[in-house]
Formats: structure tokens, C-alpha cells, sequence
């Protein structure tokens, strides 16, 4: 499968290229895989785990000099336009983030 979407009655679902979900789960403690689950009681780890991950991308990329900055990166399907960890997590961040307020899990692949 190409594409993954992350669902939560709390607010508007969150599509991406299947690759890029699979390393964000893995960041949230999750297996890689094409259907599951953060439950209520996962859903702060989550958070945690993914704002250090951003944290740690972001100084990551200051850290390189302008010329240094990647430009295209590798992805299923060839080569594509580069796209920080921290700008990929983000949407996904904030989707946890309301299922947190509203107390409702994340799915995907469901």
C-alpha cells in the first residue's frame, strides 16, 4: 500500500505516503504496519515521542550549512521533492494532539 491515513473522530484525518507513516510509528513506539491503533492511554507517549523527534530534526537541519540542505530524497515510488521529518510529523502531531483533548484514539489502515 502507497498511502496510509491516520483517522480520529477528534479532527480531520492525516494522509501520507506509506514509507513516512511507517518511520513515524516506529517514532511513536508502534510497529510499522498498515493497520492499528493509539489508544487513549498511548496518545501522550505519542505526543512525547514525536515533539523530541521534531525537536531533534529541526537542530538537525539548522545545524547544516544552506548548500548542505538536501534537495530530493528517496521514496517508494523514485526520487521526490525533500521534506523534513518535522514538517511530515507535524499534521500528524496536532491530529494526536486533539484526540488527546477530545479523549478519542488514532487509527489507520482501517
Amino acid at each position: 500500500k502507497m498511502i496510509i491515513t491516520f483517522k480520529s473522530s477528534a479532527a480531520g484525518d492525516v494522509i501520507m505516503f506509506s514509507d513516512v507513516a511507517h518511520r513515524l510509528m516506529q517514532i511513536m513506539g508502534k510497529d510499522a504496519t498498515d493497520k492499528g491503533i493509539l489508544t487513549v492511554e498511548q496518545l501522550p507517549e505519542a505526543i512525547r515521542c514525536l515533539k523530541a523527534a521534531i525537536d531533534e530534526d529541526k537542530q538537525r537541519l539548522a545545524a547544516l550549512p544552506e548548500e548542505e540542505r538536501p534537495l530530493k530524497e528517496k521514496g517508494a515510488s523514485g526520487e521526490r521533492p525533500f521534506v523534513s521529518l518535522y514538517q511530515r510529523a507535524t499534521p500528524l502531531l496536532e491530529l494526536i494532539e486533539w484526540a488527546q483533548k477530545k479523549q478519542k484514539p488514532v487509527v489507520w489502515g482501517v
